[in-house]
């Protein structure tokens, strides 16, 4: 009886050694939240040519309309944290306000594009939830290079995702004086010191 009882306690103990060393040398699984970070991750790039950039800004006189074109744009974000990185180059040269004397001063004392021929975005963080199913409202928090110096920005961006291809617009205030810009002011026409920008956006999306 006791040789019985013997064996079968050896019988378990082999069993049980032996599935802890099968479990030690399975692989560890992946972190399902890392695996899902890693897949989640997207890529946006901007079409210059479907992407078109508006402002406004309002004087005593009348608005003033313009338009700017982009140089390029790329963009890439986790839906799950909101990191994002990227950069967008909007060419200051082409700034047109279909005024011939108002734009040659606008290039040449305002924005001196002679010198500072880009202003450029860098996105850093996503408030808000970016849905690829269906249209999204969201801040997009970044740096702006304009007129040669660095300002924090926030815009308020809305997205709309199908297939490979995304669209949206993106909104923002540029308080240009407070940036260094020089006022256009005079003594018979007052500006208001704050730039209204407005981005109709189109490009392609993949995601990782």
């Amino acid at each position: 009886m006791r040789v019985k009882n013997w064996k079968s306690a050896a019988a378990a103990t082999g069993f049980i050694f032996g599935l802890a060393v099968l479990l030690s040398a399975a692989p560890v699984p992946p972190r399902p939240q890392a695996a899902a970070a890693a897949a989640h991750e997207v890529a946006l790039t901007l079409d210059p040519a479907q992407t078109k950039v508006h402002f406004s800004v309002d004087s005593t006189l009348h608005m003033v309309h313009g338009t700017l074109a982009l140089k390029s744009g790329a963009l890439k974000f986790d839906p799950q944290t909101g990191n994002s990185s990227g950069l967008i180059v909007v060419d200051a040269v082409s700034c047109d306000t279909s005024n011939s004397s108002r734009d040659q001063r606008l290039h040449k004392e305002i924005l001196e594009t002679w010198k500072f021929a880009e202003a450029t975005f860098r996105p850093s963080q996503i408030d808000g939830q970016v849905s690829l199913t269906a249209p999204s409202d969201f801040k997009l928090k970044g740096i702006i290079t304009l007129h040669g110096t660095d300002h924090e920005l926030v815009a308020d961006v809305h997205s709309e995702f199908s297939g490979d291809h995304w669209k949206g617009t993106a909104k923002f205030e540029v308080p240009y004086t407070k940036w260094g810009i020089k006022d256009p002011s005079n003594f018979l026409l007052h500006v208001k010191p704050v730039v209204n920008v407005e981005l109709e956006l189109a490009g392609s999306k993949s995601t990782r």
